[in-house]
């Protein structure tokens, strides 16, 4: 894979200077028309050898374009909240937003490069098919995502070493780690063009350049830039395939809903005790030595009225509230929107020992958004994938994660909502979008048996609650964490 890289690329000095200012001066002109036109970010991950000429080039193109629009993060071993979370977490909080470049240094790239360099890592890194999701997923969502690796020959990186060691200026950039990469170089470069084989697809290739010479690595690197954004800045947005899998029709009556028993109930007096009895015992396994090591989401979804904010008060009330947060997901905001649809629940995800409770979540997709059509069925099924790896994700890295669907019928709902209606202190949480979900009951139905066939897995797993009556719902909640929670403990 680094063969043409090793062809000895040159552009002389005098071509560059003819070069330079044209390419200079359109991608100045690129980056505004993305500024004003564009509906996609554009983020570029940079890795290669040491002495490539990595950071150089990265300066560069924020010299020849407007740097207030560009974003450099680069990447080394996690910081102590970074290691708390799951390892892709660092990386989606420094997405771009869109009309706006992005530039990642190694990326999640950077721990699973790392692997024979004998050095500690806090966490595990990700693995190809985690990295091959999350590049399918933000291409998916709109992301121009481009890939540079900047490569040297192994006799090409010693002479760089030896240049930048003999000039004193430039002496303090060759590291202890520079030189150990010298010495198991051809070892290192296997690990590379493996990596790079394995990651390099149709929709996110590596493109390789020669980084011997600066003046060929700069016009390529900038004139790879320009042509994908100005190909994609011309292009309509393709229309989308017809998904590969369409949810099983219904052709009876039958579903996981109205197959509930609906009538469970507890009695007041039992209610009690089984109230003090549960939380209890919550209160005591987030404080046992093993949950330290642990996080957990609890996320609550259903019809309007079903009972998720009494719920969730009996879960608080049982908590340490310096050890929890309730985060309550509304409609996006415009930052959240200019990030791929993910991103606005993992900048939410708990610290080790905390707990984060979503009162809906970011199943928000597959139900609210498919049913007021604000997203196309393609992208609903893809979702499914998507979410599905992500709490993958979020269990591989010790979060336990706790599900629940709060079942109600469409008589006990309407109940509830005159019951709303003619009590003054209840009156705010009745509104008309409330009463125009109802007109969609069947809509909503179907979005729900269909996200519980795809989307409760061996490991994460939808617990289908009857609440028609509160008090049954509340123990059956509280009862279902604390067993989720001690068979975490017990693994």
């Amino acid at each position: 894979m680094f063969e043409a890289a090793e062809a000895g690329h040159r552009i002389s000095l005098e071509e560059y200077k003819v070069r330079e200012p044209a390419l200079r001066q359109a991608l100045l002109e690129a980056q505004y028309k993305l500024l004003e036109t564009g509906n996609f970010p554009v983020l570029i991950i940079v890795g290669g050898a040491d002495g490539a000429g990595k950071g150089a080039t990265v300066n560069l193109l924020n010299e020849w374009m407007d740097p207030r629009h560009i974003v450099t993060h680069a990447f080394d071993e996690p910081r102590e909240e970074e290691a708390e979370r799951p390892p892709m977490w660092r990386f989606w909080l420094a997405l771009p937003p869109k009309r706006h470049i992005g530039v990642m240094f190694n990326a999640w790239y950077h721990d699973i490069l790392q692997r024979d360099d004998q050095k500690p890592r806090h966490d595990p890194a990700p693995s190809l098919d985690e990295i091959r999701n999350i590049e399918q997923m933000l291409a998916a969502d709109g992301t121009l995502l481009l890939k540079f690796w900047f490569h040297l020959s192994r006799s090409a990186q010693k002479e760089r070493i030896k240049e930048l060691e003999s000039d004193p200026k430039t002496r303090w950039r060759v590291t202890d780690t520079d030189r150990q990469h010298l010495r198991h170089y051809k070892r290192l470069r296997k690990t590379y063009e493996y990596v790079l084989h394995e990651t390099s697809t149709s929709i996110a290739p590596w493109s390789v350049i020669d980084g011997s010479d600066r003046y060929y690595r700069s016009l390529t690197a900038g004139t790879l830039l320009l042509d994908a954004i100005n190909k994609r800045l011309a292009q309509k947005r393709p229309k989308a395939a017809p998904p590969s899998a369409q949810p099983v029709p219904t052709l009876d009556s039958r579903n996981i809903l109205n197959t509930i028993d609906y009538t469970q109930a507890l009695n007041k007096k039992h209610y009690q005790i089984q109230l003090e009895k549960y939380q209890g015992r919550l209160n005591l396994l987030t404080r046992h030595p093993r949950f330290a090591r642990k996080s957990l989401i609890i996320l609550l979804e259903g019809p309007d009225a079903a009972g998720k904010g009494g719920s969730i008060r009996r879960i608080t009330a049982a908590l340490d509230a310096r050890q929890y947060r309730v985060i309550p997901v509304a409609a996006p905001t415009d930052e959240e929107r200019t990030k791929p649809y993910l991103w606005r629940f993992w900048r939410h995800l708990p610290l080790k020992n905390h707990i984060t409770i979503f009162d809906r979540s970011w199943y928000g997709r597959v139900l609210v958004e498919r049913v007021e059509k604000m997203c196309s069925d393609v992208v609903c099924i893809r979702s499914f994938h998507e979410i599905n790896d992500f709490e993958a994700q979020l269990i591989r890295n010790d979060v336990i994660v706790v599900k629940f669907w709060l079942a109600i019928t469409k008589d006990v709902q309407l109940k509830r909502f005159r019951s709303r209606e003619e009590t003054p202190y209840k009156q705010y949480k009745l509104t008309e979008d409330d009463w125009r979900n109802r007109r969609k009951w069947a809509s909503y139905e179907k979005a729900v048996c269909d996200m519980v066939t795809y989307t409760s897995t061996a490991i994460s797993p939808w617990h289908l609650v009857p609440s028609n009556d509160v008090e049954f719902a509340r123990i059956r909640i509280l009862k279902t964490i604390c067993e989720s929670v001690e068979a975490a403990l017990a693994d």
